[in-house]
């Protein structure tokens, strides 16, 4: 059975949106990997990404601070390579447990899960290096996309079957921005 290979990162929903970059910032000793009005991206170590932040202010002008509006949206999990997230998916799916969003991002392709409670989850896999996915972050393409492109997980798991290689499962799709799904808590 796969299992995730490491904790990846945290994404928070948030009306704070500057004074909690500036929390990371020092308590974290983190630095901005991208930043604009609605996301934020941070990391203190060779992760893309530990932190990112979603200000709701942007995203949901108008709303209230009520819990479950604001804190944790998702927390990540990486896994060693596509193989490992496909036969994770495949497992899932057998028992009825299917991803509310997969998505490519860029530099992780990923499947979104929602446990009993609600709570979201991110099971993703790398698809470039560290120093490849922050250039990406300072792209004009991501500046453009900062979301990622939708994929059928159905697909790529019969692509993998097939026996595709690993760079050609994990490349970018081509594609419009895919829609944060309500199920995400940003939508």
């Amino acid at each position: 059975m796969a299992k995730p290979v490491k904790f990846a990162h945290v994404v928070y929903q948030t009306r704070r949106y500057d004074e909690m970059i500036a929390w990371y910032e020092d308590v974290f000793e983190a630095r901005v990997v991208h930043q604009e009005p609605a996301l934020a991206f941070m990391t203190y170590d060779d992760e893309h990404h530990r932190f990112a932040f979603a200000n709701l202010d942007v995203l949901k002008p108008g709303g209230g601070e009520a819990r479950g509006e604001v804190g944790v949206n998702h927390v990540a999990y990486t896994y060693a390579d596509a193989g490992d997230l496909l036969d994770t998916y495949r497992r899932l799916k057998a028992k009825g447990i299917l991803p509310y969003w997969p998505i490519h991002h860029g530099f992780t392709l990923s499947l979104y899960y929602r446990d009993p409670d609600g709570n979201r989850m991110e099971f993703q896999v790398e698809t470039c290096s560290t120093e490849e996915a922050e250039a990406f972050m300072r792209s004009e393409v991501f500046a453009g996309n900062p979301i990622g492109v939708g994929f059928d997980p159905d697909d790529l798991l019969a692509r993998y079957e097939a026996g595709a290689k690993a760079e050609d499962l994990v490349r970018r799709p081509e594609g419009a921005p895919s829609p944060i799904p309500e199920a995400h808590g940003m939508g």
